[in-house]
Formats: structure tokens, C-alpha cells, sequence
């Protein structure tokens, strides 16, 4: 942790070898981050890169270097959303939640390896979106109303679909691998 002080110090001097540093320490997992919204690399890597430019822009409006990596996250997921408000026209539906929540099942124990990247490829992007920021950002509902624009029953029915859907995959897949054997 003493590098990232150090560095985030140099970078507060808009010091280009301190923001390298940071650049390099801190860009895979903002890259990984910013996929997991977008679902496209190569979007990804744009909003990474502006994420980055505003980052070090605006690096005085981060007081101490503890926090820099969850403000640098705040600005990849708020850039990321911001992007597919831009370019996706992403379809909600209200759907009762009490017709979802029956789809639990047991078999998740069962289920070895995930891999996230491929769930995430596939998943549609409205439940890609409520599920990222109420699972990874940790947003309540609420919050996620304000962000993506759409009520709280769609947040609720959104998320809840979205588990729904990551258990139907998983479950497709352990069905193509039992076939497969």
C-alpha cells in the first residue's frame, strides 16, 4: 500500500510517472469493471481511458489516498452507466416479483465453476445493469432508481429476473454438460 500512497501523491503533483504507476495498478480490474456493464471490450477500454482522464483531472476532489481506488471504481461504474444511457436503448418490465422468487433451486451448491464473463455476455442488459450496481456497487433500490430513471418495482422485478436468469443459464449449461458426457 505504501506504492499506491506514494504514487497517489505524485499523481496529485500531475506527475506522469506517479500516474502511470497508478494506471497500471489499477486499469485491469476498471477494465473488468467497465465490461461488466457494457459487455464490449472495446467500450469498455473507451471508458476506461476517459475514467482515467477524468480521474487524474480531477484528482484534487480525491482528499486521501485510501480512497482513490473506490473513487476511481465510483467514476468507471457512473461513466460506464452514462455510456449505455447514451448509446443502448435498454427495454425494463414490470413483472410481479412473486413469480420469480419460485424459480429457486438447490443445484446451486452443485455448481463448480462460474464463469462470470460468460453469464455476463449473455445476460440481458437491463438485469446486467440493476444486478452489477445492486451486487457489486452494493445499491439499494432506491439508489438504483435514481440512477438508471425507472421505478422501484422495476429495480426489484429487474434484479429479480436477473437471478432467474443467471439460475436458467446455469442450469442450461450443467444440462449441456451432462449431455455432453
Amino acid at each position: 500500500m505504501k506504492n499506491l500512497e506514494e504514487n497517489f501523491k505524485l499523481a496529485k503533483k500531475h506527475n506522469r510517472k506517479g500516474q502511470k504507476v497508478l494506471y497500471e495498478m489499477f486499469s485491469p480490474k476498471m477494465l473488468a469493471i467497465a465490461n461488466s456493464y457494457v459487455n464490449n471490450l472495446h467500450d469498455a477500454e473507451d471508458i476506461m481511458m476517459n475514467a482515467f482522464f477524468t480521474c487524474f483531472s480531477k484528482i484534487e476532489d480525491c482528499r486521501e489516498w485510501k480512497s482513490f481506488p473506490f473513487w476511481l471504481r465510483k467514476i468507471v461504474v457512473n461513466n460506464s452507466i452514462n455510456f449505455i444511457r447514451k448509446h443502448k436503448n435498454i427495454l425494463y418490465s414490470d413483472v410481479e416479483i412473486n413469480e420469480l422468487e419460485s424459480a429457486e433451486d438447490d443445484r446451486e451448491n452443485e455448481i463448480e465453476e462460474i464463469d462470470m464473463n460468460e453469464i455476463f455476455l449473455e445476460m440481458p442488459d437491463g438485469y446486467r445493469l440493476v444486478f452489477n450496481l445492486y451486487v457489486f456497487e452494493e445499491k439499494k433500490h432506491h439508489e438504483i432508481t435514481q440512477i438508471l430513471n425507472i421505478s422501484e418495482g422495476t429495480s426489484k422485478s429487474q434484479l429479480s429476473k436477473a437471478k432467474k436468469w443467471i439460475v436458467d443459464f446455469l442450469k442450461k449449461k450443467e444440462d449441456e454438460k451432462q449431455y455432453a458426457k
